[in-house]
């Protein structure tokens, strides 16, 4: 099953870094938030994506070049006429196919755009910017087992303060930013049959907007409620958040290190 990731937005949210490079491509733990992404579905072996560029999309082109083919250890024999010789791989068995959608595509456009390379059977979708803990066989297990064309995962995202609980007027306990116990939202993290495809008209399409609510309408969208760890990289804060998850080693979301 091929996996589908949009990674052509502005990130405007994200200026200070996005000013000169796209969001996917912004670094935690000294890696690429879309390398986080595709780690978690390679744990699970699904290793063949395509990947939706759109804004300094060359960067995204750029990394993968160099990380298949200078990552490990090296032998450069100039006299050689194949001068580079690699020795073991230290690197996912990944297959990608990098797509230019257009600067200003939108999420339902790029989708759209990347029909050509996902064959006419199920396949998952997912942002470049998000990640979670969650198990990607129980996702396609449940989206399997109601014979709609899309699930959805939906997800309680942590709460932007902390909490405090009382007794009373005293404070008796005090929560960092909890995951919150209101509502759930979309997480991403789809899972979609081709004929999903249908429902989007063109670039100008919002996949979150029409296609979805159509969907739904239709009664062909289900929801596959994740209750772990789940976070969007939308701002600084976001990055500096998960930043300080991975120095401390509490990695929810690294399921490949587990």
């Amino acid at each position: 099953m091929k996996t589908a990731i949009l990674a052509g937005g502005k990130g405007t949210r994200l200026a200070e870094e996005t000013s000169v490079r796209p969001k996917p491509m912004v670094e935690v733990g000294g890696k690429p938030i879309l390398w986080h992404i595709m780690m978690t579905y390679s744990h699970y072996g699904f290793n063949d994506f395509a990947v939706a560029l759109g804004y300094k999309g060359d960067h995204i082109k750029r990394y993968f070049v160099e990380y298949g083919t200078l990552s490990g250890n090296l032998t450069i024999d100039m006299n050689d006429p194949e001068p580079l010789k690699r020795h073991e791989k230290e690197h996912a068995p990944w297959k990608l196919d990098l797509i230019e959608t257009g600067d200003e595509t939108l999420t339902g456009g790029r989708v759209k755009r990347l029909k050509p390379y996902m064959g006419d059977e199920t396949f998952m979708l997912t942002w470049g910017d998000g990640v979670s803990d969650i198990d990607i066989n129980k996702l396609i297990a449940f989206h399997k087992s109601h014979g709609k064309l899309a699930t959805i995962t939906a997800v309680r995202p942590q709460a932007r303060y902390g909490h405090m609980r009382f007794d009373g007027d005293q404070v008796v306990a005090f929560e960092e930013k909890p995951q919150t116990a209101e509502g759930w939202i979309n997480g991403a993290f789809f899972v979609l049959e081709p004929e999903v495809f249908d429902y989007i008209e063109g670039d100008m399409v919002m996949f979150e907007h029409a296609p979805l609510e159509n969907l739904a309408r239709d009664g062909q969208l289900m929801a596959y409620r994740h209750e772990g760890f789940w976070a969007a990289m939308d701002t600084l804060r976001d990055k500096h958040t998960l930043q300080k998850l991975w120095d401390s080693g509490d990695r929810p979301w690294a399921v490949w290190e587990k």
